[in-house]
């Protein structure tokens, strides 16, 4: 695939026979992809990743907060999505709701994977991780691709993707079912599904709190504090009735990270 070339241009679906735009930057596979007219909003928690601020801070600050609620660190948290992903070494890799690409970068540059797609809903996530690539000289249009789509429409054919990974993200979709069905959808048989989140509790005084955002309502407008948190017994049930099988995790503090396998 040229990647150069439909960044630049965009291409034509060959079974939909839809057109989808490209940014330069990243590729537009969203269903409102090419409309001039209609806009429309998402949930609130979902419109606060699409502020240029708040993808500008992600990784200056905002996501080495979650330490304070277990989170290991980047580094420990690529290591143990790495181990759970070895099955499926040298696949196609897609790290959805990838925000600024703190972890597709790591994938892409692990070498273990023969393609990582970088998707997100946000534009300004994706310029952002467009920008790290280019600080970190991260081959971007070798085995690195950056797609704008909505995680409960995956723009896959089923049974395509060999792993995917959901870094501190489930809290945030709009129907978390909806997403890891397609996920399971998506997946190829012996495929891999990891995420990370914050375990309810009964504060959930994460990085997420009314408190920690109230300072962005100002900025950004008004901010819904309420994600969707979940006990471990949920996203096991979750995973399983999603179709994933050999469900594992492994929790410290707030923080789990999860994994399960298409049959």
């Amino acid at each position: 695939m040229n990647l150069s070339a439909i960044y630049r241009s965009g291409f034509k679906c060959s079974k939909c026979n839809k057109s989808f735009t490209s940014k330069d930057i990243f590729l537009d596979l969203t269903v409102t992809s090419g409309t001039k007219e209609y806009s429309e909003l998402k949930p609130a928690r979902t419109e606060l990743f699409r502020s240029p601020l708040v993808s500008f801070l992600y990784e200056r600050g905002w996501r080495q907060n979650f330490n304070r609620s277990g989170f290991p660190g980047r580094d420990e948290e690529f290591q143990m999505a790495q181990d759970y992903f070895q099955p499926v070494a040298g696949g196609i890799l897609v790290d959805v709701s990838c925000g600024s690409g703190l972890f597709a970068r790591k994938f892409a540059t692990s070498g273990a994977y023969s393609s990582v797609i970088a998707l997100d809903f946000s534009e300004n996530m994706l310029r952002q991780c467009y920008d790290y690539i280019k600080q970190d000289n991260t081959p971007l249009n070798t085995n690195l691709a950056l797609v704008r789509a909505d995680i409960s429409r995956l723009p896959f054919e089923s049974c395509s993707i060999d792993a995917i990974h959901a870094g501190a993200a489930i809290h945030c979709w709009p129907s978390p079912s909806n997403a890891v069905a397609e996920i399971s959808r998506v997946l190829r048989p012996g495929g891999v599904f990891v995420g990370t989140t914050f375990l309810s509790s009964p504060t959930n005084s994460g990085p997420f709190s009314a408190g920690a955002l109230r300072p962005l309502r100002q900025i950004v407008g008004p901010v819904n504090s309420s994600y969707n948190f979940f006990t471990e017994g949920e996203l096991e049930d979750l995973c399983r009735s999603c179709g994933l099988v050999n469900y594992s995790s492994k929790v410290q503090r707030s923080f789990i990270m999860f994994s399960g396998q298409k049959p």
